[in-house]
Formats: C-alpha cells, structure tokens, sequence
C-alpha cells in the first residue's frame, strides 16, 4: 500500500492548467511513476491522457440518468448531480500496454487519473475500479508487495486534488477506495540514473519432438526469457567498479554504471536431456542497454532489481512486437528472418517455425531499441524493426 504519494509538481500544475483551459468535462488518463516499497510511497512524474480511440471518440464521457425514470423533470444542477462516468475500459487497457512497452527501468503505469466534478465521481466508482483493475491487468509488474494502483481525481467542481488506493482485489465496492495522503513536490530533480550494458549469451538445445515441451521458436525464445530471468535474479552487481552494497545510497551527480555478474557455476540454460534427443542448438544473444531511476531516499538495491527488471521486460516486449506484427499481417512477409529451410512452407512466419523440423539454420534478429529524452534526466524507448527508420519512430517519442 502506498501511505503517501508525491507528484512532480510542474508537470501536475501543467496538467491542469491544460484541463482547466480545454473546458471538457471529463478527461481520463494514465499515472506515470514508480512505487518504492522500502519506502511506502509512490511518486509521480507525469499524466498521460489517453487519446481518443480509432472512432474518434474519447475515452470517457459523462452520461446523463434516463429522464423517463424520473417521476419529473429535473433541474439543470440536479441533472449535474446525477451524471456519471462511462470509460472505453477496453481503449484505456490498450493504451496502457502501448505506453508500458515505452517505459524504462522502474518507471511503470502506477494507476489512473480523473478529471470529473465531485458528484460524477461519487457517481461513478464502480466504473473507475473496473478500469484501475484493467490498467493493472494491461500492465503487471510492479512491485509484488503493492496489490494495488493509485487512482487520482482531479475535481474542477470544486477545484481540488485527491489520491486513493483502489484495491486490485476481485470483490469491487465502495470500500475498495481508500484515501492516502497526496502532495506536490520536486520529484525529478532527485533522480538517480544508473546504466547498464548487458551482454547475454544464451545457448538451448532444441529437442525431438516427444521430449520437447516448447515447439515452436518463439515459445522457444520464451523459455529462454525466462530462464535468463532467473540467472538475472542472482546476480551479483558492480556501480562505478565497486561490489553494491545494499543499504549504501548514492548522492553524486551524473550516470552510475552498472555491471551485471553472473555466475558461471549456476548455467540454468543448460538442460538435462540425453544426448540422442538433441537435434540442434538455439544461440540467443545480444547487447541490451538499460536504465533505472532512483529516488535519493531509496536503497541501492532498488536500481539493480529495476535494471534486471527492464532488461527481461525489454526482452519480452521485443519479441511480443515480433508476434504481434506475424498476427497482424500474417500473409505478408516482411523478411524478420534469413533463409528457411526449402522442406517448410515459405509462408511460414519465422517465430512460428517448429524448430525440430528445420534442416538448415535460420535465425530471428530482435527489434532494436532506441530511447529519446522524456523529462528531465529520464528517457524513454521504442523499438525498431529491421525495415524501420531512427526518424520515422523518434518523432513520436519527443
């Protein structure tokens, strides 16, 4: 649970400078930020509001009660009294996961803003936990000890602001909000960078057909994710040459590098198999530059597990874009591969190739990743397939 909760106050005044002056009566968007659990707070650097979807039609909407329910006609203020809130719920989740995939170390979708007169938002709390529980669902992997997301109403009638924690749990009432204590302050200008460039070098044998549980070459890929995932997690860390200590923090200037070490003797990638099911190997490498922000107040321990962090979640997002791109456009190959064997169907996308079949090699370059500077010493990324352009992504970074 996040006891406190710390906004960046020039880009929150932003906001609703913005909101004030657009005259829409109801706006919803994402909270961009970080919750440290050594602490038990979060902090909040940016509101991201959600664009209208592909019909042109925004988010949210305030909706007015069925006037042949009434037994008469109502005032305009009592119509205004009892107006709710409908959200796109399935638009919101899609935007989360669009807006995730650009985050770096640490850096997550920590909950959802409102901008809603005090009676819609009385009115509407239903509606508001169904879609704080989507945008967690779009967006997993925060810290394991918060079960919950931050859900932050900006009221224009009247004018004020105010934090609650809405539970994730299945059970959604009124209870489900709880208040927790809000405030504006200087968030970015405490941060901490640290930088990582990760060299991994995974190597997997590929299997019979009866005794591999992974066919294909993404669910191949998958599997390797994950098991570098728990090579990551026991890995010892350097910071500007020295062995971390975890309860030491750093108050210098600058970029911190890090250093990854793993450990030779704990191989994972290795698998117990006899020799006569092993039909090949699966090479997966590469160099993958990460980033992770520290409040002044966290402990360094906190860095190292967000830069471990965003190095498997960059991994996954680079070949869920792989995926997602063969599912959308399957008949259309766009050459994410080099040659495949002649005995397999050209048509066939390469991360869907069953990998013990293959008679000549083939291989999958993962999208590159660019970042771009966001707010002040933060960045954040993209990433490149091989037949797309720096300058045809950035300019929807900036």
């Amino acid at each position: 649970m996040a006891k406190a909760v710390v906004g960046e106050e020039t880009r929150l005044k932003l906001a609703e400078d913005r909101l004030s002056q657009s005259a829409v009566p109801s706006e919803v968007g994402l909270l961009i930020g970080k919750f440290s659990s050594a602490l038990g707070r979060a902090f909040l650097f940016d509101l991201i509001p959600t664009p209208h979807n592909d019909s042109g039609e925004p988010a949210c909407s305030l909706t007015e009660p069925d006037k042949k329910k009434g037994p008469k006609s109502k005032s305009k203020s009592e119509l205004a009294d009892s107006s709710s809130l409908f959200i796109d719920k399935d638009w919101v989740a899609e935007h989360v996961r669009q807006v995730s995939r650009m985050l770096v170390g640490g850096i997550k979708v920590v909950g959802l803003y409102v901008w809603v007169s005090d009676a819609a938002f009385k009115n509407s709390t239903i509606m508001l936990c169904q879609t704080v529980k989507g945008v967690a669902d779009a967006a997993p992997g925060l810290d394991g000890n918060w079960d919950e997301r931050l859900l932050l109403h900006i009221s224009y009638s009247p004018r004020r602001w105010n934090c609650r924690n809405c539970s994730l749990s299945s059970n959604i009432t009124s209870s489900s909000l709880r208040p927790c204590d809000f405030k504006m302050g200087k968030v970015l200008t405490s941060l901490q960078t640290f930088k990582c460039m990760h060299n991994f070098n995974l190597r997997l044998p590929i299997l019979r057909d009866s005794a591999s549980k992974f066919q294909t070459l993404s669910d191949v890929l998958r599997h390797a994710i994950s098991i570098h995932a728990k090579e990551l997690a026991g890995a010892k860390a350097l910071i500007d040459g020295k062995l971390v200590v975890e309860s030491e923090s750093y108050s210098s200037d600058g970029v911190h590098e890090v250093e990854l070490l793993l450990s030779f003797l704990n191989d994972s990638s290795i698998e117990a198999c006899s020799q006569g099911d092993v039909v090949g190997i699966l090479s997966f490498s590469g160099l993958i530059c990460s980033f992770a922000y520290l409040n002044s107040k966290e402990p360094i321990s906190q860095a190292i597990t967000d830069i471990k962090g965003d190095i498997i979640t960059s991994l996954q997002s680079r070949l869920d874009i792989i995926c997602d791109e063969v599912d959308a456009d399957s008949g259309n190959n766009h050459d994410v591969g080099s040659q495949v064997s002649d005995e397999l169907s050209a048509e066939t996308p390469v991360p869907q190739l069953v990998l013990h079949l293959l008679r000549k090699g083939c291989s999958l370059p993962f999208p590159r990743r660019v970042f771009a500077p966001w707010l002040a010493v933060v960045y954040v990324c993209d990433y490149l397939q091989p037949f797309e352009t720096v300058e045809k992504r950035l300019p929807g970074l900036c």
